[in-house]
């Protein structure tokens, strides 16, 4: 990567570009857990809004769905996405999480880990609604999120919080709190099922063996080494995240299109 662009890059790619591959606010832990709350079966039809460098498409495919479509915005990534996934039954698609080019009720699960967060709220509303649309009635709707903590979060905390999160990240990430999470998607019709939480430790050392394995925490750790200023964007993300660790969290929820 050239300076310019590690200056410039949202946090999540740059990480990736570091070898790291669990990109999600509450690690593997939640990611699994989501995906055990979607039950999962051959008979359904799967898709996820956002796969990024697919992770999770991998271990979703894995359970043999009878159908996954991946909508990925980025062109790099869904490029990537197809030389592992690229199937009659596994496709990436190349677009909008707001404006899917599929029909009403085309399935029976829809799941996006951290990419809600990267939109302004009423954004959020039109990529809930979208999943509501594609989902058949009773199908369910995973999301895996950045969370704040309490939901009696001031707001000028929260802005504050949020604020500091766009400058590390080069995202305007805009976190919610658990109740505000469960109200957005009420609010577009759909039931709450379950509901998961861990802490958000996703540059920490022992979350990264945990997600990783001790030999790529090693190759991650080796690539920052040769990259300072890819290693000083990424401590200061870890600064920010560890000031404000009180306050964040990781929320995966399960719901249900009523």
């Amino acid at each position: 990567m050239s300076n310019k662009t590690i200056d410039t890059a949202q946090g999540h790619w740059l990480l990736a570009k570091m070898g790291k591959r669990v990109l999600r606010p509450g690690g593997k832990e939640l990611t699994l857990k989501m995906i055990q709350g979607l039950h999962i079966t051959p008979q359904d039809r799967v898709i996820e809004f956002a796969p990024g460098i697919g992770y999770t498409a991998e271990k979703v495919v894995a359970m043999h769905p009878k159908s996954y479509t991946g909508i990925e915005l980025n062109e790099e990534a869904a490029t990537l996405l197809r030389k592992k996934i690229n199937t009659d039954a596994y496709k990436i698609m190349l677009g909008n999480a707001s404006q899917v080019a599929l029909e009403d009720g085309c399935c029976d699960k829809v799941y996006a880990e951290a990419m809600l967060t990267m939109n302004a709220d009423h954004r959020k509303s039109e990529i809930i609604r979208e999943a509501h649309r594609l989902l058949r009635k009773g199908g369910l709707y995973g999301i895996h999120e950045l969370g704040l903590t309490p939901h009696t979060l001031h707001e000028k905390e929260k802005a504050t919080i949020q604020h500091a999160l766009a400058v590390c990240i080069k995202v305007n990430a805009r976190p919610l709190t658990q109740s505000e999470w469960v109200h957005l998607l009420e609010q577009e019709g759909f039931r709450i099922i379950d509901i998961q939480t861990n802490r958000m430790l996703l540059l920490e050392t022992s979350r990264i063996i945990d997600d990783e394995g001790i030999l790529r925490c090693l190759k991650i750790g080796f690539n920052m080494m040769r990259n300072p200023k890819a290693r000083k964007r990424i401590s200061e993300m870890k600064s920010v995240f560890t000031k404000y660790k009180d306050q964040m969290n990781a929320i995966s929820i399960i719901a249900e299109k009523l």
